[in-house]
């Protein structure tokens, strides 16, 4: 599969992914990453030789235009498959109806616990703490219109220790997602995930 990867922030699970590809693990390549502004992981793919587009919702004049804008460039990219590392936006309608099933994100909790709107990065993990929570993790997820609500396809878990505080809480979970989602990747790429409903099965190899 094409990938097209969308990120925020300094895209460590981009990395991961090109990585995994290197190495042979994944024989999806990522073919376009595109984010709501300027950031690391933008800055890096460029200089990697990795097609690029920076989208702010802001600078259209409505969510209309800010959707169709980004499913032009899937589109023109010949993208077959989307993967949310970090993504702090929404992904427009418009983009989930043309991607039905073949968008994906990771979330730093254990969904759907701990999900929706505003929960992400250490508001995720400090939330958890306060809950007195035995246990966190990922989730990777097939994305719907509603965040964070999409079918599981898979989660991990760690412990969470009383004296973890959000950033090592994040650094626990952070290695779970560099196994977890190229694991995901990989069940898509080769087409063992079946969804029914609320549900995503996979297939054993």
């Amino acid at each position: 599969m094409k990938l097209a990867v969308f990120v925020s922030g300094k895209g460590t699970n981009l990395l991961n992914i090109i990585k995994k590809h290197e190495e042979g693990f994944l024989k999806s390549e990522v073919g376009l990453v595109i984010s709501n502004h300027d950031c690391e992981a933008i800055e890096s793919s460029t200089r990697a030789g990795i097609q690029t587009k920076v989208a702010d919702p802001k600078s259209f004049a409505s969510e209309v235009e800010f959707g169709n804008s980004i499913l032009d460039a899937l589109k023109k990219s010949e993208v077959d498959f989307v993967v949310l590392a970090g993504f702090l936006k929404k992904v427009p309608e418009v983009v989930v109806k043309n991607f039905e099933n073949r968008v994906i994100n990771i979330h730093p909790a254990l969904l759907p616990s701990f999900g929706g709107k505003g929960m992400y990065g250490m508001k995720v993990h400090q939330a958890v703490i306060d809950a007195g929570c035995k246990v966190s993790g990922a989730t990777v997820h097939i994305v719907d219109a509603e965040y964070d609500h999409g079918p599981i396809v898979l989660q991990r878990c760690v412990p969470v220790s009383g004296d973890d505080t959000p950033e090592s809480l994040a650094s626990k979970i952070h290695q779970l997602e560099y196994e977890l989602l190229p694991e995901a990747i990989k069940l898509f790429e080769e087409n063992r995930v079946k969804v029914e409903g609320r549900k995503a099965r996979f297939f054993l190899s």
